[in-house]
């Protein structure tokens, strides 16, 4: 699974950084989505391995807060990240006529900026009331990395405001990009219904769907896991959750994106058919 994420999110940058068809707003941030997945199965995946592989399941302190640290930062600008793509999808079908003038190459940047500076404040954060707490019951944690809630079960501090931050933050870093995309596609819907032709709804529903398929999985399964009481863990069940957001969704993100999408499609056969004929040439 680990090599199938490298592969695909891999085989997406290399697209959208060869063909100059795809050098558009949308495929910039796919571009960022996929270096994003690229990074945050890298920081738990090869650790999981070795443990499994090898059978060496111990990690050192400082390692397990560089971890979390990494982990919690990539998730947050996913989060944020996937409420800019609803916003760019919004703008495209909305209002098609101003979409240039809304997303141009500087207001693209500055919002990947944006997404990448909140997901590294929020870990900081966290990271920072996580390790100041003392972890006196065991050194042992029921969980595949190094993450908030299994932590936070190891205390024997009182983790009141590690809970308000989780909560609080999560609000923020989680809840409003998801309620924007929402809205965004309740915009999206309506605006699609009014197209005229079956053949151009087709092509925006395809253009959308997706997206939209991502950010169920992902907000689902990340919400669940940080924005609630730790009163309310279980690691049993929380460690299939976490499989969700930080294994399967960075695997399936590539073939979500590229299976109905034409524009990359047609990008890999013009890569490939400029690859043959330089070789056949040479």
């Amino acid at each position: 699974m680990y090599v199938l994420t490298l592969m695909g999110n891999v085989a997406i940058i290399l697209i959208i950084q060869l063909d100059k068809n795809l050098n558009t707003p949308m495929y910039f941030f796919l571009e960022n989505l996929s270096f994003l997945d690229v990074c945050y199965t890298s920081t738990t995946m090869p650790k999981m391995m070795e443990m499994l592989i090898i059978d060496r399941r111990a990690l050192p302190y400082f390692a397990c807060a560089f971890q979390m640290y990494f982990f919690v930062a990539f998730v947050g600008t996913e989060c944020v990240l996937l409420g800019i793509m609803s916003y760019d999808r919004f703008l495209a079908i909305c209002h098609p006529l101003r979409y240039s003038t809304f997303m141009s190459k500087n207001i693209c940047f500055a919002l990947a900026s944006v997404s990448w500076l909140c997901g590294f404040m929020n870990s900081v954060v966290h990271t920072a009331f996580t390790f100041r707490l003392h972890f006196c019951y065991s050194n042992r944690i029921s969980y595949y990395f190094c993450d908030i809630p299994p932590l936070l079960l190891l205390s024997c501090d009182d983790t009141s405001i590690n809970e308000i931050l989780l909560l609080s933050i999560g609000v923020f870093i989680g809840w409003t990009p998801f309620l924007c995309i929402i809205v965004s596609y309740i915009y999206i819907i309506v605006t699609i219904l009014k197209i005229g032709g079956g053949h151009g709804r087709q092509k925006s529903f395809s253009t959308c769907i997706s997206h939209l398929a991502v950010v169920i999985l992902y907000y689902g399964s990340a919400i669940f896991s940080y924005v609630r009481p730790v009163s309310t863990y279980s690691m049993d069940k929380d460690k299939l959750i976490s499989v969700l957001y930080s294994i399967v969704t960075p695997m399936l993100n590539p073939v979500i994106y590229t299976l109905k999408n034409q524009d990359v499609k047609k990008a890999i056969r013009r890569q490939i058919h400029v690859r043959q004929k330089s070789g056949i040439s040479l």
